[in-house]
């Protein structure tokens, strides 16, 4: 399997190091790593920043009942972690002008454990989550009723999220916004952080 996206990223921390060194086993051992009948697969998601203002854009998630990033399951055929955490973004947000920011590197790789439901027993989300930015904040558009979205500050963020993992992306998007030159996955270990999922699930 093409795993360019993987190739020269430097995880914080020993859980970081671990969930890696799994991701580079499941893609190594060959089949589809994205598929949802395996009991670890590949997810893709993004949290979405509006630089001017500093805000970061969080989907409330019924399932989990939290507040999350933007994300999710590859369809069938999908393969690049980026395009898909990019389609995935668009059809949460109806954000037409999303890119990645400040560029196209991965900057957080978490497994997260599932709990069962909708029929699917317990298994475990091997997240690649990217960082893209709108320059439209005003344009957001929930996919439904049920997924309100909300603007906050990187504070706000970090109360409505406790002590999930999505906290340790929070700080890697604060170290991005903090100007040019700043590593774009330096930030606290996620060694203390839930691993409950933080991906969305459906």
């Amino acid at each position: 399997m093409k795993k360019d996206w993987l190739d020269g990223y430097q995880p914080a921390g020993e859980t970081e190091e671990a969930d890696v060194a799994r991701i580079r086993a499941l893609l190594d051992a060959g089949g589809d790593s994205w598929s949802r009948v395996t009991p670890l697969h590949l997810t893709a998601s993004a949290l979405i920043v509006h630089p001017a203002s500093g805000r970061v854009l969080l989907r409330w998630h019924q399932r989990q009942q939290r507040w999350l990033q933007v994300g999710g399951h590859g369809d069938p055929g999908e393969r690049d972690p980026l395009a898909i955490a990019l389609r995935e973004a668009r059809e949460e947000t109806g954000l037409p002008d999303l890119r990645p920011w400040p560029d196209a590197r991965l900057r957080h790789v978490v497994i997260c454990a599932v709990a069962p439901g909708k029929g699917e027993p317990a298994h475990e989300h091997a997240d690649l989550r990217y960082v893209m930015a709108t320059a439209s904040p005003e344009a957001i558009a929930p996919e439904s009723p049920d997924a309100p979205l909300r603007w906050l500050s990187l504070q706000e963020g970090r109360h409505l999220v406790g002590a999930n993992n999505l906290q340790v992306t929070l700080d890697r998007v604060e170290h991005a916004l903090a100007g040019p030159g700043v590593p774009g996955h330096e930030g606290r270990s996620n060694d203390h952080h839930s691993r409950e999922s933080s991906t969305r699930y459906s």
